[in-house]
């Protein structure tokens, strides 16, 4: 099998894992609209993947060990695929929603598989290629996502942004088991902490499912999301608890001793969430209610990550040479730049006003995993760096699913709010509604039909100032969280990064 098609394999594997996390995103109106629930429901799509793929990676680690990496890459693809498949036959949301939490528990070894096997299968001299395709992949997903999903569910339906995997899953799994069986890695029986991993399942979805209801039930007034708040709660100092006087735990929590990682990490997760919030934000209210397509709305996400692609091989080079840290403020200042930038959009602005900003942000994406990783891991011993990227990973994965419920929260709670203050300032003897309301009169509309248009008007118009509240204050958030990386020390070499990129 020749070594270029294997790693073309391995790219088209992480390639598949990452569009899956972005692709849905632009769907979501047309995904909700067909089966029948709200927007907010639909955006379980998103955090049921996110959440179950962020509680599987810590188990990576053990299945390596315990099957070899080989094996675990190529059953993971497998059952990934057949887990796309039910998803595009999915005839409800709870069961699209129970088969992307299978999707996401499945596809945990995929990415960190992919990338160690890429960097076995080329020699010592030529590691940095094996991270720059391995890399490059990472950042045309979700170029391709938003782009994708969007085209499929104006021109088809659905269900074809998961059955696209399946020809996708099957070549990968077919040419790396063919190519790479040979070079199984040495396995070896190892005990598994099931009940920690039991504890980090029931906390860690006890809180998503109160953060991912909590809206529709009016929060803490509900019975229901009291007792997932309880649970929640209850489950994490169980959890750490347990964790702590287990001889082989699941998440290995003496990481963090290390300052660099646990600030790192902090770093990390608060940027990742501000970001993944705005990737959800953005689509979802420019198809509700700007009239965009999931098509055109793809197109605007999607200059970001072209940017990154062009700037990151040269970040790559030179994050070595330079303060890992001066990369990482670099990167929060810009994004917080582009928030800026967008928290100045109106609901009439011109396309390129609308894609601008996401050029700015690309810049900081570039910049942003590399610095961060070269950062959190300084100081950690080579045989933990393992535990360590799979542990801020998942942190990281588990901070954009609750990011984007708090997100889709706050803006439903704010647009409400400059609702109210629109239709306070506004009564039937305001003579600007008085004229408005005579113009469409003179169109045609009963006076019933055009205070429903103004009506219409004043949401989008509250929905609009609620999303540039959202970006205000992640602009602030960027530039707060920037100072926060000089608190870590800085980091002597990037050695760490290709193994946990």
């Amino acid at each position: 099998m020749p070594q270029w098609l294997v790693a073309a394999a391995l790219a088209l594997g992480t390639f598949m894992q990452v569009l899956d996390t972005t692709i849905a995103n632009v769907s979501i109106p047309t995904i909700a609209g067909n089966l029948g629930v709200s927007t907010n429901q639909g955006t379980w799509v998103i955090t049921s993947f996110a959440v179950a793929n962020g509680i599987s990676v810590p188990l990576t680690g053990w299945l390596m060990m315990r099957f070899g990496v080989v094996r675990t890459f190529v059953v993971s693809v497998i059952l990934f695929t057949i887990a796309s498949f039910l998803c595009g036959v999915a005839w409800s949301l709870s069961s699209l929603v129970a088969f992307r939490v299978l999707q996401g528990a499945v596809s945990g070894p995929m990415i960190p598989g992919s990338q160690a096997l890429l960097l076995s299968l080329f020699p010592p001299e030529k590691k940095g290629v094996a991270l720059a395709v391995w890399s490059m992949t990472t950042l045309v997903a979700p170029i391709c996502g938003p782009i994708l999903g969007g085209y499929i569910s104006d021109n088809h339906s659905w269900p074809w942004i998961f059955l696209i995997n399946i020809p996708v899953g099957l070549f990968c799994a077919f040419v790396c088991w063919q190519g790479l069986k040979n070079r199984e890695t040495p396995t070896r029986k190892l005990p598994i902490d099931s009940i920690g991993l039991g504890l980090l399942v029931v906390w860690v979805g006890a809180l998503q499912i109160m953060l991912d209801m909590g809206k529709e039930v009016d929060w803490f007034h509900s019975s229901f999301i009291v007792a997932m708040g309880l649970i929640a709660l209850v489950g994490f100092i169980a959890f750490l608890i347990w964790e702590f006087s287990e001889k082989h735990p699941i998440v290995d929590l003496s990481l963090f001793k290390n300052r660099n990682f646990t600030i790192g990490t902090i770093a990390l997760c608060l940027g990742y969430g501000i970001f993944f919030g705005a990737v959800v934000l953005q689509p979802l209210w420019m198809q509700t209610w700007l009239g965009y397509t999931a098509t055109w709305a793809g197109f605007i996400a999607a200059p970001s990550g072209f940017i990154a692609v062009l700037i990151s091989p040269w970040v790559g080079k030179n994050i070595t040479r330079f303060d890992a840290r001066w990369f990482a403020t670099i990167s929060f200042i810009v994004f917080g730049i582009s928030y800026f930038m967008r928290a100045g959009y109106t609901a009439h602005a011109s396309f390129s006003a609308y894609v601008m900003p996401l050029l700015v942000q690309g810049v900081a994406m570039a910049m942003f995993f590399v610095a961060m990783l070269s950062i959190l891991l300084e100081g950690v011993p080579d045989s933990q760096v393992p535990a360590a990227s799979g542990l801020s990973n998942f942190l990281r994965i588990t901070a954009g699913s609750f990011a984007t419920s708090i997100t889709t929260t706050f803006w439903d709670n704010h647009a409400a709010q400059h609702q109210t203050h629109l239709a306070e300032s506004s009564s039937i003897y305001d003579p600007a509604l008085t004229m408005a309301t005579q113009q469409l009169s003179q169109l045609g509309l009963s006076e019933q039909q055009a205070l429903g248009v103004l009506s219409h008007e004043m949401s989008n118009q509250a929905y609009l100032l609620s999303a540039l509240d959202f970006f205000w204050i992640s602009g602030w958030l960027c530039w707060a969280i920037a100072g926060i990386v000089w608190l870590t020390r800085r980091p002597q070499g990037g050695g760490h990064v290709v193994a946990a990129d």
